[in-house]
């Protein structure tokens, strides 16, 4: 086993369930590393994809990735790996619709905000299931069209609450080294839970409140009113993620929000993008899904739930009057 994993073992072809901007972004990364990458998309995407390719855009230029798209589970018969990154609320039916097509040895690795994807998989199919923590700044700015922000890294792991099937060590090794060699940070970890746990952390601070003040993180964290917001929330996710077992660091996590906006000032969480395509959001996965848990262990999270039902009326404002 080399640094980066066994060649011979990584995944060959890969199709990426959903291609938003994070399965856009690291589809787009391993298709220019050498990877033959299928997109499953709604019709709109795949149609600009097939016609124009599928274009990477940031701060020093663009380039093209060599990618095909589809709108047809059968096309991705032949993935040995499977990235799904819908958003939480089309899991089940995103699996439904490939589950048939699927190879008996082909592996799946959410990349899905929340912290129960994986597990939501696995109750469906029989294949290796894993998990990603993704880190990255991106937003699609047209079908075909991403647009990456900063950073873009990952973080693999097979979460307690999901079934060990076969050589899950080997797997993760194998898909980790496969984003490695093109050129994304991705470790394993032996603590998945706490990274996706962090994670979740992460976006409860910071997704509602830039979705309902409509602005980037860069500017919304300018008020210290907000600061303490955010600090509370984080303290409340603390709690419930105790009370789930998953054991977090306060004062570090604390340390993380306000460091996350050093590397990502000019993002707009996803949860804003959706509220400004009047597209649902998943906030359901993130604060309501703290505030959910926290209900049934008899803990309190008011900022969470607050910032839950705020979202909530702001989506349905804009989802049924989007802004242009």
């Amino acid at each position: 086993m080399t640094q980066h994993g066994d060649p011979t073992l990584a995944p060959r072809c890969v199709a990426v369930v959903g291609a938003g901007a994070v399965g856009g972004y690291f589809g787009a990364v391993l298709a220019r590393a050498g990877a033959a990458v299928t997109f499953l998309a709604r019709a709109a995407q795949a149609e600009a994809i097939e016609r124009d390719g599928l274009m990477v855009s940031h701060a020093s230029g663009e380039w093209r990735a060599p990618v095909r798209a589809t709108t047809r589970p059968a096309d991705v018969a032949d993935a040995d790996l499977l990235l799904v990154a819908v958003k939480s609320q089309d899991t089940e039916g995103a699996i439904t619709g490939v589950k048939p097509h699927l190879r008996s040895d082909a592996r799946i690795l959410s990349m899905q905000n929340g912290v129960d994807n994986a597990a939501r998989i696995a109750a469906q199919v029989a294949n290796p299931v894993y998990a990603a923590v993704v880190y990255v700044g991106a937003d699609t700015e047209a079908p075909g069209r991403i647009r990456h922000n900063g950073r873009g890294d990952l973080v693999l792991g097979l979460p307690l609450a999901v079934p060990r099937r076969g050589d899950a060590r080997r797997d993760l090794d194998a898909i980790s080294g496969m984003f490695e060699r093109a050129g994304v940070r991705c470790p394993v970890s032996e603590n998945i839970d706490g990274a996706l746990w962090t994670k979740l952390t992460l976006n409860c601070a910071y997704n509602a409140i830039s979705a309902i003040a409509n602005l980037p993180y860069g500017a919304m964290v300018q008020s210290p009113e907000i600061r303490a917001v955010m600090e509370e929330c984080v303290r409340e996710t603390v709690r419930v993620a105790d009370a789930e077992g998953v054991g977090l660091a306060e004062e570090h996590l604390i340390a993380a929000v306000h460091k996350l906006v050093e590397t990502m000032p000019d993002q707009y969480s996803s949860t804003a993008q959706d509220v400004q395509r009047g597209k649902p959001t998943e906030i359901d996965a993130i604060n309501g899904y703290v505030a959910a848990r926290g209900r049934a262990h008899g803990i309190p999270a008011p900022v969470n739930q607050t910032l839950h039902a705020l979202v909530k009326l702001r989506e349905r404002q804009y989802v049924r009057n989007p802004v242009s």
